[in-house]
């Protein structure tokens, strides 16, 4: 059996032993009495019913709202599998809820809707989100992911996140700004080209310039090549960023490029392309499996590379596991009406300042290292860094109040830094 194969039976063996799947529901109140089922059901849960009927606000101090995000996709665009359909998208889901709760105590159910049309999505999930405190949107194909995630924005009064998009966008802003730090360059000097057009691309792109990236230093490029104006194909999507420089090809726009942010497909950036680039370059291969250059490849081709990709055992993975679970527990935590460009921007800076810091011991052990310091090797944190939850929870909660989002405020950050952390004991 080869590595691919054992790989496949390790995770079928993983989802199906010693229960199908990977969440369950576990009570959070005592019920072995008849007194604890009376208090839990009939007759006693009518009490806090009257109360929340009478004070709608109330629900979050009598139910599990507050700490409920409902993980929801119609399977139209999973992560390398393409549209598998939302039955198929059910273990991909699952994982998202798992790792809300491992790492930031989130408790998670996946929805999958059989609807691929936004009207009707848009109407499916406005029904049912009474039940959520947030709602994180999964693996819904562009462009309908814009609309879909903008009406419910618009409509509903909780936090509402497309991870693909904005999850995505958040991380490559942290390693966009310790890349920019390590490589000597202010932001708004750099020439930046993104390499693909769908949903993750254009959030990427449009947090960029929220960051400090100029526009007009920046080159979007799809199938077809250069995003350019005088092109009559362009989607408004597209058309945001369609640029006025006389350029048709990836190549050209690379040339003397400071940046290269990758949302495309395998081995489209060629060495040659590489070393036309700026000094110092600043590349994020984030296709999966297969980046867009391949590591060795990349390596080798620049010394002065400053590398990431989207795969684990390459260094600086761009896992959008180091964002959402944090970015939604800050904003719970607040009781924020939505998630704005501020708690994004505010997420970004946090991951990026954590790196700047001294490595727990912990990450060491976990990653069997014996050093690990900020620079071209560790653009962004690991995953299991502890620091996360506390560090991009509390900017991102900051970034709600100060924003005039948030319905519940903090007033003793140490307070709150202590509980984030009992949180996931």
């Amino acid at each position: 059996m080869n590595t691919e194969d054992k790989l496949k039976e390790a995770a079928l063996r993983y989802h199906r032993e010693p229960q199908p799947g990977k969440i369950a529901v576990v009570p959070t109140k005592p019920h072995r009495t008849q007194a604890d089922l009376s208090l839990a059901y009939s007759p006693g849960v009518a009490a806090p019913s009257r109360a929340v009927a009478e004070d709608p606000a109330s629900v979050y101090e009598y139910t599990g709202k507050g700490n409920l995000v409902a993980v929801i996709s119609n399977g139209t665009a999973v992560l390398g599998l393409g549209n598998i359909g939302p039955l198929a998208a059910k273990p991909v889901m699952e994982g998202k809820s798992m790792l809300f709760k491992t790492f930031a105590g989130i408790d998670a159910f996946d929805i999958e809707v059989a609807e691929n049309d936004p009207e009707a999505f848009v109407r499916t999930v406005r029904a049912i989100a009474p039940t959520f405190g947030g709602i994180n949107l999964e693996d819904i194909k562009a462009p309908e992911c814009f609309e879909i995630e903008e009406r419910l924005r618009r409509e509903l009064d909780i936090p509402v996140m497309h991870d693909d998009q904005h999850g995505t966008a958040i991380i490559t802003s942290a390693a966009l700004l310790n890349g920019a730090k390590i490589a000597g360059k202010e932001l708004p000097a750099l020439r930046v080209v993104v390499n693909g057009a769908g949903a993750a691309a254009i959030a990427c792109a449009r947090l960029f310039l929220k960051l400090g990236v100029r526009r007009e230093h920046m080159v979007l490029c799809d199938s077809r090549g250069v995003v350019a104006a005088h092109r009559e194909d362009l989607n408004p999507l597209k058309r945001e960023f369609a640029t006025t420089r006389r350029i048709a090809s990836l190549a050209e726009a690379l040339h003397g490029a400071d940046v290269f942010l990758g949302v495309s497909k395998a081995n489209v950036l060629t060495p040659e392309m590489l070393r036309s680039m700026a000094p110092n370059p600043i590349v994020m291969a984030l296709a999966n499996p297969d980046p867009e250059i391949a590591y060795d490849v990349a390596t080798v081709t620049r010394p002065d590379l400053i590398f990431a990709t989207g795969r684990s055992d390459y260094p600086n993975q761009v896992n959008n596991v180091l964002g959402f679970p944090y970015i939604f527990r800050g904003a719970l935590d607040v009781r924020a009406s939505e998630i704005n460009d501020a708690m994004k921007l505010a997420a970004a800076h946090a991951i990026a300042a954590i790196t700047r810091e001294p490595v727990p011991e912990s990450v060491l052990r976990d990653y069997n290292l014996e050093k690990l310091e900020f620079g071209r090797g560790y653009l962004i944190p690991k995953p299991t860094d502890p620091r996360l939850l506390t560090t991009v929870a509390t900017a991102v909660a900051r970034a709600a109040i100060e924003s005039g989002v948030a319905r519940r405020p903090i007033s003793d950050w140490e307070a709150y830094a202590r509980e984030l952390r009992e949180r996931t004991k």
